[in-house]
């Protein structure tokens, strides 16, 4: 059994900007009553997502581009290869989709980083999502279930550290060993009675995981 994995969410969490409110602003305006309906729970998280980035209409040049100026906390790359260099392991899991996460990535030259999402590709100008209903991660809300993802992780390494902001991380904070939560997902698990770690930014996790020797100070 290997020793530690750090698994992060990633709009909200590692970006500053959810990715669908980028495309929102700059090309679909009409999701912004879409983004209502889906809080008030008419829409399921994957039905939301799946409208929202097929009304991108542009070339894939453009939306890459769109894609790199998405703002990250400035600490991320170095906090993951500070993992990468104490033994632990570095995951993204996203309700979004790899698409995108895989430029943001590659952009700050981030190695062996394995991302557990639902799987997007470009096509005829939009960003579209491949949902398996038989895959073993499938979950009919958010296309992938966290928490599974966090529970297989579990039986492979002696200690699993999470962060979220939102709500889909509410389910994989009640499967991790230690869930750092920032944003609305500290309201969420204080009101469900769930232990987390308060922060507001990498910088924050990092100073904790020092304090508990899991990297070096």
């Amino acid at each position: 059994m290997k020793k530690w994995a750090f698994v992060s969410d990633f709009d909200g969490t590692i970006s500053k900007k959810d990715f669908y409110w980028v495309v929102i602003e700059k090309y679909f305006p009409e999701g912004k009553e879409l983004f209502h309906e889906w809080k008030d729970g008419k829409l399921q998280d994957i039905d939301f997502l799946t409208t929202v980035f097929r009304s991108i209409g542009q070339e894939e040049e453009q939306i890459i581009e769109d894609i790199l100026q998405i703002p990250i906390d400035e600490k991320v790359p170095a906090f993951v290869r500070e993992v990468q260099k104490h033994g632990g392991d570095f995951y993204i899991l996203s309700a979004g989709t790899d698409y995108y996460i895989h430029h943001i990535l590659k952009k700050y030259n981030l190695e062996n980083v394995k991302v557990f999402s639902n799987e997007g590709y470009y096509d005829a100008k939009n960003i579209h999502m491949k949902i398996d209903k038989n895959h073993e991660f499938y979950s009919p809300r958010y296309g992938i279930d966290k928490s599974k993802v966090i529970s297989m992780l579990k039986k492979d390494y002696q200690q699993v550290f999470f962060a979220g902001d939102s709500e889909p991380d509410s389910h994989p904070a009640k499967v991790a060993d230690v869930t750092f939560a920032k944003d609305a997902l500290q309201t969420i698990l204080q009101e469900q009675e769930v232990n987390y770690v308060p922060v507001s930014s990498f910088e924050n996790i990092q100073d904790h995981l020092q304090k508990q020797g899991w990297l070096s100070v």
